[in-house]
């Protein structure tokens, strides 16, 4: 089951892989709405996978109402169309509530992407990781230290598997696909900001610091920002000498910008991964990865929220003065196909 626009990129090789298997059959199930504007209308097509077969029309903002309404959607689901797995992705409310009802139903349940943790019980998602993690028969990590963590987390009975980064299967897999949006820009002379996380949205007078931070140090490069709603709003108002607000590209053609951009800053833990694949220089706006190996390993450098350390990480990004950076282990576009073998193998 599929919670946000995120989570197909995820899907689209775990759909592939079980098709190729030609040994189980699969339904495709998403928890928004058929027209949910998060998803463009190239979506599918880019990634060549099929639109859900059942949407549970949930599109409330309360996580408590998103918990409540997929529970009593899910459940009806699975009512009338049994399942030997349910495979969830991620750490939605959405997630967290598909979660609750297949064990409920006492049926088998595979977390993708488990063992991601910040250790901030603060967050929302530290709480439906926790409890996804807690009732999942096979836990699939992507890295090391996920893997640590959710072999000790484990209940008794389940299953920690690293298999690798999904996300790398997807980019593998469309790499010579991307093609460049309709922009004039220059290979490796443009920065790209992405914004998204709420709790940095609602702390206006702070954002305003780390986009001054920003645009400063950038040094008259240009700054391609394609955001839509709230962060859209706050950028647009705030201003920001040298930011380019563009429209939500469409997957291709966001991936064609962050591959062949001389760095990124960014709030989200996809956008890192993917800068870590692309060996491109990033920042990501946080003291904390879920994914740590984008900094020991990859192009990812974190810097909080302080405006200093960002107005310094950019300048050496702008100057070429960036750490070398590698690729994490089993990041080698296999890992949908060891999760089927594992599931099918059981």
């Amino acid at each position: 089951m599929a919670g946000a626009r995120p989570n197909f990129v995820k899907v689209a090789p775990l759909i592939r892989a079980i098709e190729k298997s030609n040994e189980a059959s699969y339904m495709l199930v998403y928890a928004g709405r058929e027209d949910d504007p998060s998803l463009e209308s190239t979506l599918f097509d880019d990634l060549q996978m099929p639109r859900p077969e059942v949407y549970l029309g949930v599109d409330s903002v309360s996580l408590n109402d998103i918990t409540s309404r997929v529970m009593a959607a899910f459940d009806d689901l699975l009512e009338h169309h049994p399942a030997d797995v349910v495979i969830v992705v991620d750490d939605l409310a959405s997630t967290m509530a598909a979660a609750i009802v297949t064990k409920k139903r006492g049926l088998k349940l595979a977390h993708l992407v488990a063992g991601t943790r910040s250790f901030d019980m603060k967050m929302p998602k530290e709480v439906n990781r926790l409890v996804i993690d807690a009732l999942s028969d096979y836990l699939f990590t992507a890295g090391v230290r996920s893997n640590s963590v959710a072999t000790r987390e484990q209940a008794e009975g389940s299953g920690t598997y690293m298999v690798g980064n999904i996300l790398m299967d997807t980019l593998r897999f469309n790499h010579q696909r991307l093609h460049k949006p309709d922009l004039d820009i220059d290979e490796g002379r443009y920065l790209v900001f992405t914004l998204n996380r709420k709790a940095l949205l609602a702390d206006e007078a702070k954002l305003d610091q780390l986009l001054q931070a920003m645009t400063a140090s950038a040094a008259d490069m240009p700054i391609i920002a394609p955001l839509r709603g709230l962060a859209r709003d706050a950028v647009q108002r705030l201003g920001g000498k040298g930011i380019h607000i563009i429209d939500s590209l469409p997957y291709l053609e966001f991936g064609w910008l962050t591959a062949h951009a001389c760095g990124i800053i960014t709030d989200s833990g996809n956008v890192a991964e993917e800068a870590t694949f692309n060996g491109v220089p990033c920042i990501t706006l946080n003291s904390y990865t879920e994914h740590q190996e984008t900094v020991s390993t990859g192009s990812n450098v974190l810097v909080g929220e302080d405006p200093q350390r960002l107005a310094e990480a950019v300048s050496k990004m702008v100057a070429g003065e960036w750490k070398k950076s590698a690729l994490p282990d089993r990041w080698d576009g296999r890992t949908a196909e060891r999760i089927v073998r594992i599931l099918l193998e059981d």
